[in-house]
């Protein structure tokens, strides 16, 4: 008898001691799963991958912006699409001004119809644009990696929580930490994700302020390469809003490791490219990829966008499988 209240005594305490391990694990990650539609959309990612490859053979520039957002999309709100979102009155995140530059909506539109028309109500946008963030990925001649689905559509989009939420290219080293720290990403996640930056381009109104005004004294950034400089003056002008460079210059449709040559040379694109040297353990890794063997910004990479991927999920019954991507059904 002795025995028996013992054994229930531990089966109760184990079944506490679950509960309370449930708690304290991480629950934005919880549902996630590598082939979450193998059985009920078996060729969901195939047809992702064949709409991606078709749309930057059509435009070779649409995959970085495919890619960028995906991480504005993970920023705000979490994982779950809230970025496709359009609402009337435009006080949706799309409208956000740092999202306004977003582009490539309509190929999402398209991924996501062609899933619907194979699989009706089953595949999310928000997994949809994970699956696409990878496929553009390796398009462009990058890593790959096993993409973690099941994720739900939210339902709302707020254009303020954009403002507040999105890292800025103005940012230093300090904010950048503080923000990625607050979506439970690490500094290594915060050098690595920038390494993004070696494809797509940027816009002259980003940079302006390290060309001609850095102080306040006619001045430009003292971290910026003085080569680089001038030669960035030459093609962007103080009132020039429209103009697009290359943050990657020679390879910007190519997603390779020379970012981090460039930054570790003071010709980052950005402020906050420039900020990952004011930190020694960003700038340790920028200086280690830079090395003729032994990068592992490949392999980083992928582990680092499995793990943004989990930011703030909707898993389960919370949210919806929105039908089009940019209303809720």
């Amino acid at each position: 008898m002795a025995a028996l209240q013992m054994n229930i005594s531990c089966l109760l305490f184990l079944q506490v001691l679950l509960f309370l391990l449930s708690l304290s694990a991480p629950t934005n990650a919880q549902g996630l799963r590598i082939g979450f539609y193998d059985q009920r959309c078996p060729k969901a990612e195939s047809i992702v991958k064949k709409s991606v490859l078709d749309a930057i053979k059509n435009d070779p520039t649409i995959g970085a912006p495919l890619l960028r957002m995906f991480f504005h999309d993970c920023f705000v709100r979490g994982c779950e699409g809230s970025v496709l979102l359009e609402l009337k009155n435009k006080k949706d995140e799309k409208n956000a001004a740092p999202n306004l530059s977003l582009r490539g909506f309509e190929i999402i539109d398209n991924v996501k119809a062609a899933v619907e028309k194979e699989c009706p109500g089953v595949v999310s946008c928000s997994d949809v644009l994970a699956l696409v963030a990878r496929d553009a990925v390796v398009a462009l001649n990058g890593p790959s990696w096993g993409v973690e689905t099941g994720r739900r559509d939210g339902l709302v989009t707020n254009i303020n929580e954009a403002r507040a939420n999105l890292p800025s290219p103005f940012d230093n080293i300090t904010r950048l930490i503080t923000q990625f720290r607050s979506k439970g990403l690490d500094k290594k996640d915060l050098v690595v994700l920038s390494g993004g930056h070696t494809v797509g381009k940027g816009h002259c109104p980003l940079i302006t302020n390290r060309l001609y005004n850095f102080t306040g004294k006619g001045d430009s950034d003292p971290n910026l390469d003085t080569e680089y400089a001038a030669n960035l003056r030459r093609r962007c002008k103080p009132t020039d809003t429209t103009t697009a460079l290359e943050m990657d210059p020679g390879s910007f449709k190519t997603f390779d490791k020379s970012y981090f040559k460039l930054v570790s040379q003071r010709r980052g694109f950005f402020q906050s490219d420039a900020a990952l040297l004011d930190n020694q353990e960003t700038k340790s890794y920028v200086l280690e990829q830079t090395k003729i063997y032994g990068s592992t910004f490949f392999k980083d990479f992928g582990v680092s966008m499995v793990k943004m991927g989990r930011i703030g999920v909707l898993t389960g019954r919370a949210g919806e499988v929105r039908k089009k991507c940019r209303m809720v059904n």
